[in-house]
């Protein structure tokens, strides 16, 4: 019997939206396998499989990806920006003082909403439905749209090996709320240990992603960790599970993860060779991608984990 904190909630997930920079850059093999890289390079990264990765113009704004992905969650959605209550736009790469991106960019989707800001680094996602799915139970919301809008290419080292794995992309989900017991958003968990949060850090003046050797074994026992906790909690097994959709981090990871857990390679979705690591937009862009490529049936069941700088554990458990 299914536990999980938002089984018969009614929310769901009714449309799922991507924009991707104009700009696509191909990795040149050579580069990617011929340059000396750092043993902190080297550990983290591993082997580089990614083929080509989006990196935004000076137009391509943050504010600017979030509501191109977020008009396009809403066109599959079959909804008017009238109908959305509540924006929540995910960001850690590119963040400001003030104003947040939030109301800017519920305003120009010409939503009457509430909109604001959260980061939680690559778990943005997560962090998001879940912030978004609490407010719309305890405040009578209809509609949301979640969008979550990186320019991790901004956060890298230039010259290091970290830059040929990363990428700028937005993704974004429309959530809605709908007759109590119907199939959609099942579970979710989000914690986090400030103990882990040297791990992974990008600091002032410059900013750059800084990674110790220790981030894969890290990140992989957090993300078997949060498997594990909602495969159990809903009593489930991984067979249960149609799609894993992770977080990506890098091919170390992967493979340690899918062993761990026994989830075989057609399960497990990651869009990393294509579009690089897009931190918090990695997984609605891979949920994107992964429904119009047309394989998902309606009712498949989703799991998505993610690991997050500062340090954050978390994922999702749905059905679409």
């Amino acid at each position: 019997m299914q536990q999980g904190c938002w089984a018969g909630s009614g929310i769901r997930i009714t449309g799922i939206g991507h924009y991707f920079p104009v700009d696509l850059v191909h990795n040149v093999p050579q580069r990617s396998g011929g340059e000396r890289f750092n043993a902190i390079d080297q550990a983290v990264v591993g082997q580089v499989d990614v083929r080509t990765r989006g990196v935004a113009g000076a137009d391509e704004t943050v504010e600017l990806m979030a509501v191109r992905a977020a008009e396009h969650a809403l066109r599959e959605a079959a909804r008017d920006s009238g109908d959305v209550e509540l924006v929540v736009v995910t960001n850690w790469t590119d963040r400001q003082w003030v104003p947040e991106l939030g109301p800017a960019v519920a305003a120009q989707l010409s939503a009457k909403a509430l909109g604001f800001d959260l980061c939680g680094a690559c778990t943005g996602f997560v962090h998001g439905v879940q912030t978004a799915a609490a407010l719309m139970s305890t405040l009578d919301l209809r509609t949301a749209v979640v969008t979550c809008s990186e320019q991790f290419s901004r956060r890298v080292r230039p010259g290091s090996k970290g830059e040929l794995v990363v990428g700028d992309a937005a993704g974004a989900v429309v959530l809605e709320r709908g007759a109590p017991g119907a199939t959609g958003l099942i579970d979710s968990v989000l914690t986090s240990d400030g103990g882990s949060a040297s791990t992974i850090y990008a600091r002032r003046p410059e900013g750059w992603v800084t990674s110790e050797p220790t981030l894969v074994d890290r990140a992989v026992t957090g993300t078997v960790r949060v498997v594990e906790r909602l495969l159990t909690r809903n009593s489930i097994l991984m067979a249960d599970v149609d799609w894993v959709l992770p977080h990506p981090g890098t091919d170390p990871v992967h493979r340690a993860v899918r062993e761990k857990l026994g989830i075989s390679p057609e399960q497990f979705v990651v869009t990393m060779d294509s579009r690089g690591n897009t931190s918090s937009a990695s997984i609605p862009i891979a949920l994107s991608e992964l429904w119009q490529s047309g394989r998902v049936r309606r009712g498949d069941l989703f799991l998505t984990p993610a690991i997050g700088a500062g340090f954050f554990e978390g994922g999702l458990l749905f059905r679409l």
